[in-house]
């Protein structure tokens, strides 16, 4: 099959038409990208100013739809997406009745854009609440770490949060069940030095309870361990007969890892270690375990030598 020969004039002419085609297509759409559009998006809502002397819980979900107005190049470009991904919602109002119109707050609400769109509607537009007496209560905090530390370093001390306690309010029965309240986790890698650091509180899950604080500063004492060795006496326990009772050996080698800083303060008084004489009367054994009920919080314990004692009853 022969192919159709256009000359230089048709294949101008030619040219001129698909470019007229193209450049109409053009117009079209930069026409149609610069109207005006509404469309849906999510967003979640973010309570603030809660009234002092109520506890609410809200009857809706906290996800609403937003009518939103934008141009196509928005929608071109996927600049769809409301930015933030939330939305405040005051709740003066709720001081004088038991419902929020959103309606009343669009206002503040497309301040909150970073872009030109603007929100024209919101559904739901009226949030309705249940309230209850509010109550205060003080719970320690609890803090979540995952640390690790370079080789031979560890905490050598009691780790310091401030404050140590957390106010939470809201109705008495939410309150009842929370004994502490947690931080979020603090993950540190490598750590040979002591560090302060501020870490927040864990999200609240509960929209009628609020925290205050809502975040902790925490200081973590860090130092270098080094193994140490001392001889502690042994002590007999639960000797209500009042036997008189002979061990071998009656001291006992306590190896454990101490700060490099409390070297020269731990001692053997810093440590018990006891027999229990119940082992023989109730179980028949014929050696004592060592046991230690006393040991410092800030030392890591390696091995008593010897774990087992003999001992001699003299009736």
């Amino acid at each position: 099959m022969s192919l159709v020969k256009l000359t230089i004039p048709e294949r101008k002419r030619i040219m001129i038409l698909i470019s007229c085609f193209l450049l109409a297509i053009a117009g079209w759409l930069f026409m149609a990208l610069n109207n005006k559009y509404v469309y849906t998006a999510k967003t979640v809502l973010i309570y603030k100013n809660f009234p002092q002397n109520k506890a609410f819980h809200p009857l809706q979900p906290d996800t609403v739809d937003l009518q939103v107005e934008g141009t196509g190049w928005q929608l071109l470009f996927a600049r769809l997406r409301v930015n933030p991904q939330s939305i405040d919602i005051s709740l003066d109002n709720l001081k004088s009745r038991n419902y929020i119109l959103i309606s009343e707050q669009l206002y503040s609400v497309n301040n909150q854009l970073e872009t030109s769109q603007k929100i024209i509607s919101v559904k739901p537009d009226t949030l309705y609440f249940d309230f209850s007496r509010r109550t205060v209560k003080r719970v320690p905090v609890k803090l979540l770490s995952n640390l690790e530390f370079t080789n031979q370093y560890g905490i050598s001390g009691d780790v310091a949060i401030t404050p140590a306690y957390v106010t939470v309010s809201g109705p008495t029965a939410d309150l009842e069940s929370i004994q502490e309240w947690k931080t979020d986790t603090l993950e540190l890698e490598n750590v040979q030095y002591t560090t302060t650091t501020r870490v927040n509180m864990l999200q609240n899950q509960r929209k009628n309870v609020s925290i205050f604080p809502n975040s902790v500063e925490v200081k973590i004492p860090v130092d270098e361990f080094t193994e140490k060795t001392v001889e502690v006496s042994l002590k007999i326990i639960n000797n209500k007969e009042y036997h008189n009772v002979k061990i071998y050996p009656k001291k006992v080698k306590i190896t454990f890892l101490v700060p490099l800083s409390s070297y020269n303060v731990v001692n053997d008084r810093f440590i018990e270690a006891v027999v229990d004489l119940n082992e023989w009367k109730q179980l028949g054994h014929e050696t004592l375990r060592v046991k230690i009920t006393r040991f410092p919080d800030f030392c890591k314990f390696v091995k008593t030598s010897p774990s087992k004692v003999d001992f001699i009853i003299e009736r």
